[in-house]
């Protein structure tokens, strides 16, 4: 599982997740899931790399890895 750092990216240049909705062109909701998720194990990938793109960051750069909780 992993999340994505969005939130964390955004505060650091001072954006909304209005805003990074706008510069992706992602739906609002598609980018509050994404940032508001405390772990996912699928996502859009063309999503990933807009989000990359805009905070100029690799997808790698923008995910967090969580320790695996089941085995």
């Amino acid at each position: 599982m992993f999340k994505l750092r969005i939130k964390e990216l955004a505060a650091k240049r001072g954006w909304t997740l209005k805003e990074v909705s706008e510069m992706t062109g992602l739906p609002y909701s598609t980018v509050a899931t994404y940032a508001n998720s405390s772990g996912m194990v699928m996502v859009n990938l063309i999503s990933l790399r807009k989000l990359a793109q805009i905070f100029e960051v690799s997808i790698e750069d923008l995910m967090e890895v969580l320790e695996d909780q089941g085995d």
